[in-house]
């Protein structure tokens, strides 16, 4: 093998398919492919993904594994059951760094006994629209300062248990109203705004964040051309240049329509790698074969031939990727990583109970109407919104609701996002005017709208924790 297909493949973060390890991983590794990230389609209802995972370490403990384990709605350990940590909303909203930074630490040793040391976490996003279809429940929060202390905290609890923070999405999605899993989202403010609000967080970490990801958003003030994964002017302009970040720069999935929906999985790799970036992050195999792989590295070797990619920019890639192994890779889980999970899990519970506090208390069994308004990929299918009330389950879709009368007694309406969808919206509306023995619960980020009522418990995240710690309260347990 060439000294160019190796150094192509030393700066790829591929994946696989399925929840078994494929015969083809051995020699992938053996001609330098960096890592691999797990993700959704990895798991089975009959398997546990932290055991997929220490089986892809015994391959080969030097290779990068990651996951996006963020707690809260985007959990893939605890997809089946729903996370036991509240997400970054919920924190930002208790706004306790202390207990984010024991949280983090629980996090990070549960994916170091897994033998996952790369978490693609925390969200650094400023969530300054609540109809973020992407972000939402995902930030902190709306403010700056507030979403900097917090993802400081983050950061440095991951580190604690030996784990690789990968603070994402720079320079910021909070500000967008399309999903770049989808489309390419654009963000039209002025280069001062998003250095006062969206740049804050990723500078309070540059100098303690392992690796910083990037987002697939265009930016028009920076780069009116290329979303920031492929831009030169984001990626080395204003991260290595203007925020002397010297950590390694890893792409949002390349797989994504915000990445390659112009270009194909080889030409972004190509552009990212030309724009600063140092870890590829493909995407999700969907075949048995690692075909984004060598697609992916395929373009960047013809790239570097053919005088498009400067040899130079994919050694210095290849080697701030081989840094990053060699920093991290070894570290071992820490002795008390049980007792530093246990403590997350009790800080997890008093978040939650305190987030619900002021819910209302039911006079007895309710009807749950759980409205399925749908998610996003980065979310996937996860368990949500299961809240014990004593009564019924009715669980309804968009379609449905328009179908459906007013209930009566007792109801707690449990949706993410209740404003998303006219329809869904609508009959929300009529049910809570009608009849004032209903509560909505709001799983998602709220919109300003539900201020105009009472009966409103907002939970800041759909994970588990907070969905049992509220059926507490409403049950008057608490």
């Amino acid at each position: 093998m060439s000294q160019l297909r190796r150094l192509a493949y030393g700066v790829m973060l591929g994946a696989f398919a399925g929840p078994e390890v494929p015969d083809w991983l051995p020699t992938a590794y053996a001609e330098g492919l960096a890592g691999i990230c797990l993700y959704g389609n990895n798991m089975a209802p009959s398997s546990d993904l932290a055991d997929l995972a220490r089986a892809v370490r015994r391959v080969d403990p030097t290779a990068v594994l990651a996951l996006d384990e963020e707690g809260g709605d985007v959990t893939r350990l605890h997809a089946r059951e729903g996370s036991p940590y509240p997400g970054n909303a919920a924190l930002g909203a208790y706004d306790d760094v202390d207990t984010t930074h024991v949280i983090a630490a629980g996090i990070g040793a549960e994916l170091a006994r897994a033998g996952v040391w790369l978490d693609l976490a925390p969200s650094a996003d400023i969530n300054s629209n609540p109809a973020n279809p992407v972000i939402g429940t995902r930030s902190f929060g709306a403010d700056p300062a507030l979403v900097a202390r917090h993802t400081v905290a983050y950061v440095e609890g991951l580190a604690s248990q030996g784990v690789a923070a990968s603070v994402k999405h720079f320079p910021g999605h909070g500000d967008t109203s399309a999903d770049s899993h989808l489309g390419l989202p654009r963000v039209s403010a002025s280069a001062e705004l998003l250095r006062s609000r969206e740049l804050v967080p990723f500078a309070a970490v540059v100098d303690t964040a392992a690796t910083v990801m990037t987002s697939h958003v265009l930016l028009e003030a920076f780069d009116d051309h290329e979303p920031a994964t492929l831009s030169r002017a984001v990626l080395t302009g204003l991260l290595r240049d203007e925020l002397c970040f010297g950590g390694v720069i890893v792409t949002d999935a390349l797989d994504m329509a915000g990445a390659s929906a112009v270009h194909g999985i080889g030409g972004a790799a190509v552009l990212a790698l030309a724009a600063g970036a140092d870890l590829l992050c493909l995407g999700p195999e969907q075949t048995d074969s690692p075909r984004a792989i060598e697609e992916a590295v395929e373009a960047v070797c013809r790239a570097v031939d053919a005088g498009e990619l400067p040899l130079s920019r994919l050694a210095e890639a290849a080697k701030r990727v081989d840094v990053l192994r060699e920093t991290w890779s070894s570290i071992t889980v820490p002795d008390d990583s049980e007792e530093v999970v246990t403590a997350a899990r009790k800080a997890a519970e008093q978040v939650a109970a305190g987030l619900v506090a002021g819910a209302p208390r039911l006079d007895g069994p309710a009807t749950v109407v759980r409205i399925d308004t749908g998610t996003n990929l980065a979310v996937g299918e996860t368990t949500w919104g299961l809240l014990e009330l004593g009564g019924d389950l009715l669980d309804l879709t968009a379609d449905d609701v328009i179908h459906t009368g007013v209930l009566d007694g007792e109801v707690a309406v449990v949706v993410r996002r209740a404003t998303a969808v006219p329809e869904v919206w609508d009959w929300i509306r009529q049910q809570l005017a009608t009849n004032p023995r209903t509560v909505l619960v709001e799983l998602g980020w709220p919109d300003p709208a539900l201020d105009a009522y009472d009966r409103v418990v907002r939970t800041y995240g759909s994970a588990t924790v907070l969905t049992d710690a509220l059926a507490m309260t409403m049950r008057g347990e608490r």
